[in-house]
């Protein structure tokens, strides 16, 4: 199992993107499954924020991924901080069956908190590649995705119009210092 983590604008699904790709070219048999709810940039395809894609299935639940890509050789999962748990025991149970798992996902939620499942699924994985943005504020890695808009979902699909990718500096400064003052 090998897990892509970071934060928004970092090259998460490029880098996923590329992997299956090169699995693809080597004659692996390859599925790729991303949350239904991810709507973003299209219904059925994986899509990079460089507008690099590639075709997927948008599944509801992990289940599904069980059942739709037990007979792979390599299996790849967008977004999954956006599924449940159960993706955890779903990411093992293939990887344990000896189908390469390839998972990316953000690892901190808008407040800088681990994000839903990824904090296990990168525990079991025997690969980690940490991916980061650059801070335009700073100049410095950006490993925080700051929400510039008031919502306070844990959820809020968006882009560039709801995030920037801040280094640690801004991310204290900005995020926690504002939250702190609101009690």
């Amino acid at each position: 199992m090998e897990v892509i983590c970071g934060s928004m604008f970092s090259g998460k699904t490029e880098e996923l993107i590329r992997r299956l790709r090169r699995a693809e070219m080597a004659g692996q048999n390859v599925e790729i499954f991303k949350p239904k709810l991810d709507t973003r940039y299209s219904e059925e395809d994986v899509v990079s924020h460089n507008r690099n894609k590639i075709p997927s299935t948008a599944v509801e639940t992990p289940d599904e991924i069980l059942l739709l890509g037990s007979n792979c050789d390599v299996v790849g999962i967008d977004e999954a901080q956006f599924f449940d748990e159960s993706i955890v025991e779903v990411a093992n149970q293939l990887a344990n069956s000896g189908v390469r798992v390839v998972i990316a996902g953000l690892d901190m939620d808008f407040m800088g908190r681990p994000f839903g499942p990824m904090p296990f699924l990168m525990a079991t994985a025997e690969y980690v590649t940490k991916v980061h943005a650059i801070c335009k504020r700073t100049g410095n890695l950006a490993n925080y995705s700051m929400r510039t808009s008031t919502s306070k979902d844990l959820v809020e699909l968006g882009e560039t119009e709801s995030y920037e990718a801040v280094s640690r500096r801004v991310f204290v400064d900005e995020f926690l210092e504002v939250r702190k003052l609101k009690g």
